[in-house]
């Protein structure tokens, strides 16, 4: 904020305290955020645009402000730092709890930071959080668009995907016609809001599809790619799997393109009406991996579980 002055930094035991405070599922001061944000800042810049991840991992897909959820997730798979972590994107937008979620994933990078690596998602944008309620959310619980200004200049500098080991890579999203090799992804100028188009919007939008070759997004923006797409980027790459999040899952992974792609969605009755279970991927010391399903955490507060699938799977 323009004239607020030097924020000074947390100590470990305020990082831990404030990590509590959002275990509980209550926000955190909007100084302590400022705080976090500049923090984690300073800590992403120092990554590359596609950062190096060590086994063993646990691979989370979608999150979407689903705070109980993703609780939940952490009582399953273990809590920072006993488990390392890999966050495909979408923290925010569509639940109740996209600050919440937001700002625990960014104070657990804050205090554990080569044990948790956050990567972008599509909804990690000034133009979709707008609409898709982060922005509104904001406004409502701190009164003034100050957080959501910090939190989206923060997302700009997200890294744009993962490597595990050497040999498994994670965007958020898929491929692009634009991207042949990960040096030209490491090449890439990321600190920016996504552009509409590009190989930096492809990373964060683009899904696998059954038909061969490239083909028109239903999203407006990325591509859709088919088997053989996969199979080339993995052979010229070196790499024997891609992990995806961004679509919609009812088992919560589904596996695509001859088992060279999985989609991974880790946020359970998803919109609160999807009937869906959620999944995570757990990677061990010898590249095997183990996917653990989960349904929606107990909660009051939030609308009845319905099945109904959403108007439109963003």
């Amino acid at each position: 904020m323009p004239g607020a002055g030097p924020i000074p930094r947390a100590t470990a035991n305020e990082l831990e305290g404030w990590i509590e405070t959002l275990y509980t599922g209550k926000c955190i001061p909007e100084a302590a955020v400022l705080q976090l944000c500049k923090k984690a800042t300073e800590i992403l810049m120092e990554e590359g645009n596609v950062v190096g991840v060590p086994i063993p991992v646990t691979i989370v897909g979608d999150i979407h402000g689903q705070l109980h959820d993703l609780i939940e997730l952490f009582n399953i798979s273990g809590k920072c730092p006993d488990t390392n972590f890999v966050f495909l994107g979408d923290y925010v937008d569509r639940g109740y709890y996209s600050v919440e979620c937001a700002t625990l994933v960014v104070a657990l990078k804050v205090r554990w930071p080569s044990r948790i690596w956050l990567l972008r998602g599509n909804h990690e944008s000034r133009q979709i959080t707008q609409v898709y309620g982060f922005y509104d959310e904001c406004l409502r619980k701190y009164g003034s668009a100050a957080v959501w200004h910090t939190f989206t200049n923060l997302f700009d500098y997200l890294p744009l995907a993962a490597l595990v080991e050497g040999q498994i890579f994670c965007p958020h999203g898929g491929l692009s016609p634009s991207i042949d090799s990960l040096e030209q992804i490491r090449s890439l100028d990321r600190v920016q809001e996504i552009p509409h188009e590009g190989p930096m919007c492809d990373l964060m939008w683009s899904d696998p599809d059954d038909r061969m070759g490239w083909g028109m997004s239903p999203r407006g923006a990325g591509y859709t790619f088919g088997p053989d797409i996969s199979d080339k980027f993995n052979h010229a790459n070196s790499l024997s799997l891609i992990i995806r999040a961004h679509q919609l899952v009812m088992e919560g992974y589904n596996w695509a393109h001859d088992k060279n792609l999985v989609t991974l969605f880790s946020a359970p009755n998803y919109c609160y009406r999807c009937g869906n279970q959620a999944a995570i991927m757990e990677i061990d010391e010898k590249l095997e991996y183990t996917f653990l399903q989960f349904d929606p955490a107990p909660r009051r507060g939030e609308p009845h579980v319905t099945r109904r699938m959403p108007e439109y799977f963003l």
